[in-house]
């Protein structure tokens, strides 16, 4: 079955509409399937948040966000693609999911961000989707251990608000993620 969903667009919304209109937002419930594992989708997302079949680049978006719908985190790290019939292996380099844009309000610790991410979802960085730091490159935890990281144009904006902190850092929903020892 296509994607019909439409991308949660942050722009233009306030951080309370965005909130809004991620509760309203129903996803499969790939943590209720738990069909046996058949092997490998021959599915690689790589550094850049790129997915590839079989050495072909994935170009749909529509098909990227169908595929990232049923993406789940295992416990043991892996990643897999599942459905209520079956579960395949699916390669991650750095992060399954893409922060392409983002949006706040407010300053210090009153300050709220949300990040739009290129499966066509959204979230608001806080205790629920902490940032976190690989490499020292920042990732934002997006669902279930489903990580993001940063397009660079969102990255350069992200460390130009942490630059206004000190210590260097982002407060959102409350909570203070230091850049310090990223």
């Amino acid at each position: 079955m296509p994607e019909t969903r439409p991308s949660l667009d942050i722009a233009a919304r306030s951080l309370a509409e965005i909130g809004e209109a991620i509760a309203a937002r129903g996803r499969p419930p790939v943590d209720n399937w738990n069909p046996s594992h058949c092997g490998h989708s021959g599915m690689r997302i790589d550094r850049e948040g790129r997915w590839w079949h079989e050495g072909r680049r994935i170009e749909r978006d529509a098909l990227v966000r169908l595929f990232a719908s049923v993406l789940r985190r295992e416990p043991d790290g892996r990643h897999v693609l599942v459905t209520p019939v079956e579960k395949l292996d699916i390669d991650v380099e750095l992060a399954a999911l893409r922060v392409v844009a983002m949006t706040f309000e407010g300053d210090g610790e009153e300050r709220r961000i949300a990040f739009q991410l290129n499966d066509g979802e959204a979230v608001i960085l806080g205790p629920d989707h902490p940032l976190s730091f690989r490499d020292g490159m920042p990732l934002v935890n997006a669902r279930g251990g489903i990580e993001a990281s940063f397009e660079r144009p969102v990255y350069y904006e992200l460390a130009e608000l942490a630059l206004l902190e000190d210590p260097p850092g982002l407060w959102s929903n409350g909570q203070f993620f230091a850049f310090a020892n990223a």
